[in-house]
């Protein structure tokens, strides 16, 4: 028996505990139970073993939230294979980027997605591609090394034996979201993924056997990760799946449809579903119990709003890709809405300043943190594994304020870094989206609070001579829709503000804190 090995833990101990014909996993089109689940795990193994993918070999997983992600997510381990779970909507160059950086042997991806990057995955000169559910391999997709699913599990054999792992060998990656440059490919071992189980799991969220768990966060997020796989599959509990991008209506149709016990959401989408003309008590499920929020702040407004349509308060906490899941957070019983809360059992927090002093309470400082689930290093990148991870202490870069009372309070990025709906976006790489437009001049870009409290992109822009020409009330949409395409949909300016000029230094940097200031 590898107990070092986490599918040991979560997949393969559950046939042993009388949790074989319960619901794992159930997508709009499949379920799957927990010994359906282990037996295609092998297979998928089995299947990489086949495909001569080799044990610390990676496969990325571009994969939309079905049963199809567990199965090779959890197969990969299971053959000490490194899965890569990359997030959906970045660009084809991002994803290129990724291929490259991580030299994955394999593409594991959901077949709509597979049309409009085979291109990029044919220039990778990935050996393999295997074409995940719904729709599996299109004639038009078909070309040498790709391989539907359904194909790929067959050849796979469902006695394959499981890799001998340590809880120390480093089991998965998750890319960061690269708002300061190329994303960076953050290392997880085994032990990490029982850890966030043991501690926040069961201590804070008290996940129980009979809990059916909905993540709108993505799986491919350390967050949506830990939310619809790591804590439900520790007790045997269930996780209903949404493919799709998560609005309000196809959030409240899930709700209605198979009535969650927790949820999980992020507060852009809280105050989305708070607008929404049918919120009701429970969002819709009759027995919802926990709702949980990460990813940004939550607004202390939400936050009241929510528990007094829903009738469930909303546990906000920060976690970060670096540390897995959720290490400050708000408790049941302990809510105190406008803070992250306190910290999470076995983790430690202090707020320091630029000396590593820690600093008076009600006084900002960096946001530090220790706890095991820290991960084990930034993929080729020392320098920038050094400044984050020193000695037993992870680096946020996040500044927060502690109170008399212990609790945690967010007050923004020291770099001047956005996080729009849970994401982290660098004004930098807006601005050069928006100058590489014929119309666009200069520009800079800073956050402002939407009404629900939210912080957003704001750009001020000095338009060309063939810009001013144009008609502001074409130019703007123009303009969100030039930035969507180039860097992702959540990045692009909410607000767009023309100004003749920018102010700026002796040597020509742009001042952005006179802007945030005006």
């Amino acid at each position: 028996m590898t107990q070092g090995n986490a599918v040991e833990w979560f997949v393969d101990r559950h046939l042993r505990q009388d949790d074989a014909t319960r619901l794992a996993f159930q997508d709009p089109w499949r379920s799957l139970t927990y010994a359906e689940l282990a037996s295609a795990t092998r297979r998928f193994a089995g299947a990489l073993e086949q495909a001569d993918i080799r044990r610390e070999q990676r496969v990325i997983l571009l994969l939309q939230d079905t049963i199809d992600f567990p199965i090779a997510f959890w197969g990969a381990l299971h053959a000490g294979v490194i899965p890569v779970p990359v997030n959906t909507l970045l660009t084809p160059e991002t994803i290129a980027y990724i291929l490259a950086d991580s030299r994955a042997e394999a593409v594991v991806i959901s077949s709509p997605l597979a049309a409009p990057l085979a291109d990029t995955l044919h220039a990778a000169s990935v050996r393999h591609v295997v074409v995940a559910e719904p729709g599996g391999l299109m004639p038009m997709l078909a070309r040498d090394g790709w391989v539907s699913f359904p194909d790929f599990l067959a050849a796979g054999d469902p006695e394959t034996a499981m890799a001998d792992a340590s809880a120390d060998e480093v089991a998965f990656w998750l890319y960061s979201s690269g708002s300061t440059g190329a994303p960076k490919g953050v290392r997880h071992v085994h032990g990490s993924l029982r850890r966030t189980a043991d501690t926040y799991g069961a201590q804070v969220l008290g996940i129980r056997p009979d809990d059916v768990m909905f993540s709108a966060a993505k799986a491919f997020h350390a967050y949506g990760l830990g939310n619809s796989m790591t804590f439900p599959m520790s007790v045997g509990a269930a996780t209903v799946f949404l493919p799709g991008r998560p609005t309000a209506d196809a959030v409240l149709d899930i709700m209605r449809t198979h009535n969650p016990t927790v949820f999980g959401g992020v507060p852009t989408l809280y105050a989305s579903l708070l607008a929404h003309p049918l919120i009701t008590p429970g969002a819709g499920s009759t027995r919802l119990r926990r709702c949980i929020s990460a990813g940004e702040a939550l607004p202390e407004d939400i936050g009241n709003r929510w528990k007094s349509i829903v009738g469930v308060d909303i546990m906000d906490g920060i976690g970060s890709t670096e540390m897995l899941h959720i290490f400050i957070s708000n408790y049941p019983g302990d809510i105190r809405y406008g803070t992250s809360g306190k910290p999470v059992p076995g983790y430690e927090a202090r707020v320091v300043d630029e000396h590593d002093r820690p600093v008076p309470h009600g006084e900002p400082g960096e946001l530090i943190v220790r706890g095991d689930s820290s991960a084990d290093g930034y993929w080729n990148q020392r320098g920038k594994s050094r400044r984050t991870f020193r000695g037993e202490w992870t680096y946020t870069g996040d500044t927060y304020i502690r109170d008399a009372d212990g609790y945690f309070r967010f007050q923004g990025r020291s770099d001047e870094m956005l996080k729009v709906s849970g994401v982290w976006v660098s004004p930098f790489e807006v601005e050069e989206a928006l100058i590489s437009h014929p119309a666009v001049l200069e520009a800079a870009v800073i956050g402002r609070r939407d009404h629900d409290g939210l912080t957003k992109p704001k750009a001020f822009v000095v338009l060309t001579d063939a810009g001013r020409d144009a008609e502001t009330a074409a130019l703007t949409p123009a303009l969100q829709t030039h930035v969507k395409q180039r860097i992702g949909v959540w990045k692009y300016p909410r607000w767009i503000e023309y100004v003749d000029s920018l102010p700026k230094t002796a040597t020509g940097k742009i001042q952005r804190f006179r802007l945030r200031e005006e």
